[in-house]
């Protein structure tokens, strides 16, 4: 692969360490209705799955006899207030990776299946906002990841070309999006069980140092 010009980034479970907070959000939702969904559940069947598609699934699994749509605009309600008064934790190495990519001039995008408001909420808390250049979130497209129209809004957006893009993601549905829109992806997933998932992504690392070293060691970003 050549020298990467842009770095886009996927937010959940990749930049944040969110997926316990989701799962925290959803049997808070769960349990005005009697019903519980256990981590382990969460982590195999709806981490990276957006958010409509976890409510239909989860309405039907479960028998809620409440409108999809007011499960949807509860939970979507209830993950901002969230966000707002708790911080979510920074996935091992990601703010010294940032800094050390932004040092090195590199464009760095943000693509989300999160919606606008909750990417706004987390970045005023952390601070991250200011090294992404272009923010995509699900706010901003008609379809969510595994599709990928996302990304390829974000790449014309920047306008580059796609061999001068690096994507970042932790889930299947992540993989999927990046490699459907035709750029190179490297998953990154500290949790061994889900690799053999991931095959389909172009490198497969347990953390941002190693993606650090992978990419000074090969010569695509500067020492």
């Amino acid at each position: 692969m050549k020298a990467p010009k842009a770095l886009l980034f996927d937010l959940d479970g990749t930049l944040i360490d969110s997926e316990f907070f989701h799962f925290e959000c959803w049997n808070e939702i769960l349990t005005e209705s009697g019903a519980k969904l256990t981590y382990e559940d969460w982590l195999k069947n709806y981490a990276g799955v957006p958010l409509p598609t976890n409510a239909a699934r989860l309405v039907e699994k479960y028998g809620i006899d409440k409108p999809l749509p007011q499960i949807i605009e509860r939970r979507e309600k209830l993950t901002l207030e969230r966000l707002k008064t708790k911080d979510v934790n920074l996935m091992p190495h990601v703010a010294d990776v940032l800094e050390y990519f932004h040092q090195n001039a590199l464009i760095l995008a943000l693509v989300t299946s999160s919606p606008r408001q909750d990417v706004e909420a987390v970045f005023e808390r952390n601070g991250l906002g200011k090294y992404f250049k272009l923010i995509i979130t699900r706010t901003e497209v008609t379809k969510s990841k595994p599709d990928p129209e996302s990304y390829l809004v974000c790449v014309e957006k920047l306008g580059l070309q796609k061999e001068e893009c690096l994507v970042f993601e932790d889930t299947i549905n992540g993989v999927k999006s990046a490699k459907a829109a035709g750029l190179t992806c490297f998953a990154i997933q500290s949790n061994t069980d889900e690799h053999d998932k991931l095959t389909i992504a172009d490198k497969l690392f347990l953390d941002f140092k190693e993606v650090k070293d992978y990419l000074v060691n090969n010569r695509l970003i500067a020492a």
